[in-house]
């Protein structure tokens, strides 16, 4: 059964000495999977540069989370511990393919709500992007 929540959102992109942060505070669904996993969906907006897209993340414990975007800008995103996996990732202006390299999976989520962290490094073609970090609290 998915249950109406509040997603606070804070996305932090660093490259060398620069870094960016984005602060999002949004509406969304939440619900409990089989295997002990929980999801989280809501829809993009202006502020993330995706509006028209919704965003669905799935996760199982502190080892992997499945990011899937659809609408405007369809992406699909597998963050895994210490693994590098090549992923799909739409935007407003074209797709590609980047390279996703998880350091970091940090899941205190229960029915209850609770709070999940990623820390990850884009590439595209074996060319360092950017290192990120995402955190994200789930409450009713």
């Amino acid at each position: 059964m998915e249950k109406d929540i509040t997603i606070n959102l804070t996305s932090i992109s660093s490259v060398d000495s620069e870094r960016s942060k984005i602060e999002l505070t949004t509406v969304g669904k939440f619900k409990s999977l089989e295997n002990g996993g929980f999801q989280i969906r809501y829809d993009e907006s202006e502020v993330t540069g995706f509006k028209g897209s919704t965003t669905c993340l799935s996760f199982f414990g502190n080892d992997i989370v499945n990011l899937r975007r659809t609408g405007t800008a369809p992406s699909e995103l597998v963050l895994e511990k210490d693994k590098k996996h090549h992923c799909h990732y739409g935007t407003p202006y074209g797709d590609l393919t980047m390279g996703i390299f998880t350091h970091c999976i940090d899941n205190n989520v229960n029915e209850d709500g609770g709070d999940l962290y990623l820390k990850y490094t884009v590439d595209i073609n074996s060319s360092y992007i950017s290192d990120n970090e995402i955190y994200i609290k789930i409450t009713d």
